[in-house]
């Protein structure tokens, strides 16, 4: 592989890079809305879209994530050999990788595939555990070490975690697990995040990868791993360094609505988290943006469908300008229109697909950079 790597310095970039499609399925809320279950579920498991960044979960024994029923985007993996093919959610805000297993007995494994380590010539077991904490509930399970493929690449020894227990949200969801794709030092129990592994055993030949997720219809996303594909983005490329090497941290300058900033003023700290469904940010300053575009209740509810009376939105990052417009930041549920800027988080504001959706997001572990386009 590292003699491909070699190859690609000879002939178009486009050719080296690696893509794996991502599926827009259908969301936790979308299935539970249509099964009229979804107030009930709303009121048992509140939406803490923070819970992943919070402090107190920092600790090598935990990975903290949390339950957000409006991530749709997944993409297929496989584990062992012969392999065995899960739908995971790439997310940039953690950094495991872990997957359903034939040990779980928790309902949420019921409905989703599931690993099974006797079925693989190359798993290796291992004595340690892996808790990953939600904003409520948990994951349970064990490492083990196997060989990955993703959009090709095929990842020897990687470890992951074979779930024993679920939360029971997680029944829901529409993929099987997670593949994080932050950095090392936020990893649980020390595992080398998979992207890791690809860099060192020279898999890839750019330590950059990119995701596009397509602002309209099902299809079209997709994750480029290796590089840059320009068919997917307008006009240039803004380089942003990152202020901390753990998520995909930067620094922002402020949030405006038409010239006055309303919130961030005089700067704060950002993610880029492909992992979070919404933009969130903290109370005070989401409740200034989602009062001036009509939000009546705490369920994110915009008074009125006519986006047309709306204004734009805009983030300004290392002194560049990143607009949403109406059509960006409100969806059209069955129950009407809401807003895609929600409270939470501690202290940071995460960028989730809100932004990822209309801005081509590139992640340079060599240069430690994230780069911003126009989407295509």
């Amino acid at each position: 592989m590292k003699w491909a790597v070699v190859l690609c310095a000879l002939v178009a970039l486009s050719e080296c890079l690696h893509k794996i499609p991502l599926i827009k399925g259908k969301s936790a809320r979308q299935a539970l809305e249509e099964k009229g279950l979804w107030e009930e579920y709303r009121k048992r498991h509140p939406y803490n879209p923070g819970a992943k960044f919070n402090p107190d979960f920092a600790t090598v024994a935990n990975e903290p994530m949390t339950n957000d029923a409006d991530l749709s985007y997944y993409g297929v993996i496989s584990i062992g050999t012969p392999p065995q093919s899960f739908n995971v959610l790439f997310d940039t805000g953690s950094s495991n990788l872990w997957v359903p297993s034939v040990y779980c007995n928790s309902e949420a494994c019921t409905n989703h595939n599931t690993f099974n380590p006797s079925q693989s010539s190359t798993y290796q077991s291992t004595s340690q555990t892996l808790t990953i904490q939600y904003g409520t509930g948990s994951m349970t399970g064990i490492l083990g070490y196997d060989t990955v493929t993703v959009a090709g690449i095929s990842v020897s020894n990687q470890i992951f975690g074979l779930s024993e227990t679920e939360a029971s949200f997680q029944y829901y969801m529409p993929f099987d697990g997670i593949l994080g794709l932050a950095f090392p030092s936020i990893a649980a129990s020390g595992a080398t995040p998979v992207f890791d592994n690809m860099m060192s055993q020279g898999l890839v030949s750019q330590d950059v990868f990119s995701i596009y997720l397509s602002p309209n219809g099902e299809t079209g996303s997709v994750l480029t791993l290796g590089g840059i594909d320009q068919s997917y983005y307008t006009g240039q490329i803004t380089w942003i360094p990152l202020s901390s090497e753990t998520y995909w941290q930067i620094t922002m300058d402020q949030i405006s609505i038409n010239g006055q900033a309303v919130a961030c003023a005089g700067g704060c700290q950002a993610i880029v988290d492909s992992g979070t469904s919404q933009l969130v940010g903290p109370s005070g300053g989401i409740s200034n943006i989602n009062a001036y575009i009509g939000v009546r209740n705490s369920s994110q509810d915009v008074s009125s469908c006519n986006i047309g009376n709306l204004p734009d939105v805009t983030f300004t990052l290392n002194g560049y300008d990143f607009t949403l417009t109406p059509s960006a930041y409100v969806s059209q549920t069955s129950n009407g229109c809401q807003s895609g800027f929600a409270s939470g988080g501690f202290g940071q504001w995460i960028l989730g697909d809100v932004f990822i959706r209309q801005y081509y997001a590139i992640f340079d572990r060599g240069n430690n950079m994230v780069g911003l386009a126009q989407a295509a």
